[in-house]
């Protein structure tokens, strides 16, 4: 039995048989309730069959548009707009898995922090939160890590515009650095692709 497949039978039977497991690129995927988060993180890091004792990356994902031809979320597809995805390592059996949750309140996601299980999700929450508007409850400093104080929105948003909302410069009367709309105009550029008639043909 591989590695992996030791890995995916631990999964199921600390889990049940009936636990949302996928495999993708010789990756396990285990998909997790957000009202089981906490205990389900706590059990693949406290299980001996498991292990799991660091989280090496915590990630959101905007689902709106996947497939789609506009921003509209299709609940077809996914439950909510706003995913959770961790990556875990456990160095003690030497094995990684993902784990995702979708996080409900497309407007509002709001999701419990992993600080208390893996301190090692800080700054990846706030980052998290930061890019996307995702609101880890509990996180002891949730605030900005990438964009400045003034930022408004989350750029990672797929309806977030390229050009931002608010552009900044130094104001040389006021001798400091002031915001103000963007002056820029939005556009969207359709490269040009010229080729000969029969380009390809019969080459």
């Amino acid at each position: 039995m591989t590695r992996l497949e030791t890995l995916q039978k631990n999964l199921l039977t600390v889990f049940g048989d009936d636990a949302s497991l996928s495999l993708s690129h010789d990756e396990l995927t285990l998909e997790v309730p957000v009202d089981a988060w906490i205990e389900t993180c706590t059990a693949l890091r406290d299980h001996n069959d498991l292990g799991f004792e660091i989280c090496i990356d915590l990630c959101g994902i905007d689902y709106s548009g996947w497939r789609a031809p506009t921003f509209e979320f299709d609940s077809t597809l996914f439950p909510h707009r706003f995913a959770v995805v961790i990556h875990l390592l456990s160095v003690k059996h030497n094995w990684r898995m993902r784990v995702r949750t979708f996080v409900p309140g497309d407007d509002f996601p709001v999701l419990p922090t992993l600080f208390s299980v893996w301190p090692t999700v800080n700054w990846f929450e706030r980052e998290a939160f930061d890019l996307y508007g995702i609101i880890f409850e509990g996180h002891p400093d949730l605030r900005r890590i990438l964009t400045d104080y003034g930022f408004i929105g989350h750029p990672f948003r797929k309806d977030f515009p390229i050009s931002g909302y608010v552009e900044m410069r130094y104001d040389v009367e006021q001798k400091r650095v002031v915001y103000q709309p963007v002056t820029i105009e939005p556009r969207e550029i359709t490269p040009r692709v010229v080729r000969e008639d029969d380009y390809g043909v019969g080459r």
